[in-house]
């Protein structure tokens, strides 16, 4: 989680709401690590954890991450949560609930689901001071600027 925290810290540089991820294996090589790009890139699905997914994915040569472990600090919103189902992620870990989202707790109910043939774990508040501290640091800076 340290790293998926040194990646959130790096997003506030281009302007960026501070998220970061990190992608390893099941012996926990490290695979890939982003943080969020949306501002930067000008792409709105630029998201750590979708960025970090499609970095691995290309490195191992496939989409499957079956075996593999996401850290990041924020709760995935819906539209990245989808893409962890899609990727077959094993675990997820993430730090601070997004109370606006709330993707984890639908996305998790579905991972339990004994219809479907895929399950992933996940574990949250993991990190969570740490996590929220750039949060509200990040948001805080906004404010003094006047931004929204």
């Amino acid at each position: 989680m340290q790293a998926a925290l040194e990646e959130a810290a790096r997003a506030p540089l281009h302007g960026d709401v501070p998220v970061g991820a990190l992608l390893v294996d099941g012996v926990q090589n490290e695979l890939a690590r982003a943080h969020n790009r949306r501002e930067v890139d000008a792409d709105p699905t630029a998201h750590a954890e979708l960025l970090a997914l499609r970095a691995a994915a290309a490195r191992r040569g496939h989409w499957r991450l079956d075996d593999c472990t996401l850290y990041v600090t924020l709760e995935p919103c819906a539209m990245c949560a989808g893409g962890l189902v899609n990727a077959r992620l094993g675990r997820l870990v993430f730090g601070a609930l997004d109370p606006k989202a709330g993707a984890i707790v639908s996305l998790y109910q579905l991972g339990a689901d004994p219809r479907l043939n895929h399950r992933f774990e996940a574990h949250a508040g993991v990190a969570e001071p740490e996590s929220v501290a750039l949060l509200q640091g990040f948001f805080r800076t906004l404010r003094a600027r006047g931004e929204k």
